[in-house]
């Protein structure tokens, strides 16, 4: 590997506490992440460890209330939070967005009491989330979700597959959407599910392209019962619940994907500087010094789309538009930028011994994960055109 140390990205921080909050994760992500990433990821180890230090370290709960052990940064913070994370290693910058994204339900439409009781052991204490939508049958069509949770006096008795579940099978909580009444989205609660519940079980883990350290898995409920104290929300106001989540975690799911095209970039110059060709660093060729260009101006642009939608959303204004603007332009620059870091890096970015083709199959899953990007096009188009004519 070339000896070329990359520039830290320069944020525009709200506060002197977020500056020392990103130097925080800069120090954790050099000191205990990266080193790693490469070795564990071939090995498709899960950094449990990892997570346990972003929890004491207060790091998986930084958009809550700090009444329940919580950040209370603004979205405009936590977002370059994850994206230095998935710089890193996006098996963990993503694992803190999926435990964000699980977390939602319960701290946005949690009673007061159910948050006292849950939250600060979910945002402190090392506990780590799943978020249960999809099914076998019921990917981009969601509200078609067929696991259903019947009444049983006081308490419920759920039953289904959930699939595509990030941090399935190890998760110590699963937010789970599930079928209470009738067909389509009216139909569907929410549900807080221990991970250790009783009928509770996970396939083995898929087989993947990329993220090979993070466990995605098919999630069995096989007569799984909860109280009613673990419904969140009102009977049928699951589906809403899911989808404002889902605004939210798409904003985690562009941020993670600029910090792995920002890797990319980073390995491309560093190669591009140190290898030599005709005499000279092959940086000095005009061909592969707009590749750069075109690469760092990319990010920047999907950067300043994260950040505005999530300026919105700090602000109260409504920003599912612009979530999934961000989505769809940031995910496309990251595959667009890691594979030009592979051609970069020529014949060297086709093996495992440089980092560039990890990059490059870990962006292809943020094209599809937390609604694909046609999905996102859809949802753009509905805001500006109206809902499709049947």
């Amino acid at each position: 590997m070339p000896d070329h140390a990359p520039q830290p990205v320069d944020r525009q921080l709200p506060t002197d506490e977020a500056r020392d909050l990103i130097s925080l994760v800069r120090d954790i992500a050099q000191r205990e992440i990266a080193p790693k990433a490469a070795g564990e990821e071939d090995a498709g180890r899960f950094p449990r460890e990892t997570f346990t230090l972003l929890s004491e370290s207060g790091l998986l709960g930084l958009p809550y209330d700090a009444e329940y052990g919580g950040g209370e940064q603004p979205y405009e913070v936590y977002l370059q939070v994850l994206e230095e994370l998935a710089a890193a290693r996006l098996t963990v910058g993503l694992g803190v967005s999926v435990h964000t994204l699980a977390s939602y339900a319960l701290a946005t439409h949690g009673t007061k009491e159910q948050r006292a009781e849950h939250l600060p052991a979910m945002l402190g204490g090392g506990l780590l989330g799943a978020y249960c939508l999809s099914e076998p049958a019921s990917g981009s069509d969601a509200a078609s979700l067929r696991t259903k949770a019947v009444r049983d006096g006081d308490r419920w008795v759920l039953t289904g597959t959930k699939a595509w579940i990030t941090h399935g099978g190890i998760a110590d909580f699963y937010t789970v959407m599930a079928r209470t009444g009738e067909d389509g989205p009216r139909g569907i609660t929410a549900f807080l599910v221990p991970g250790d519940a009783e009928g509770l079980s996970a396939a083995a883990p898929e087989k993947k392209m990329g993220m090979k350290g993070s466990p995605t898995a098919q999630v069995h409920l096989d007569g799984v019962r909860v109280g009613d104290e673990r419904r969140i929300g009102e009977e049928g106001q699951g589906f809403a619940i899911a989808l404002s989540a889902l605004d939210s975690g798409r904003l985690g799911i562009a941020a993670c994907a600029i910090g792995v095209a920002q890797a990319a970039l980073d390995a491309a110059v560093g190669y591009a500087r140190e290898r030599r060709q005709f005499g000279r660093p092959i940086a000095d060729f005009q061909g592969l010094r707009f590749m750069l260009a075109d690469m760092a101006t990319q990010i920047e642009a999907g950067r300043a789309l994260y950040l505005a939608a999530a300026r919105l959303k700090d602000a109260g204004r409504p920003f599912a538009k612009q979530a999934a603007m961000a989505k769809l332009h940031c995910t496309d620059t990251a595959m667009k930028v890691t594979t030009d870091a592979v051609q970069i890096l020529g014949g060297y970015g086709y093996t495992a011994d440089f980092p560039a083709e990890r990059y490059m199959r870990e962006a292809k899953v943020l094209q599809i994960v937390e609604g694909t990007n046609q999905i996102q096009r859809m949802v753009i188009a509905r805001h500006l055109a109206g809902p499709e004519t049947r």
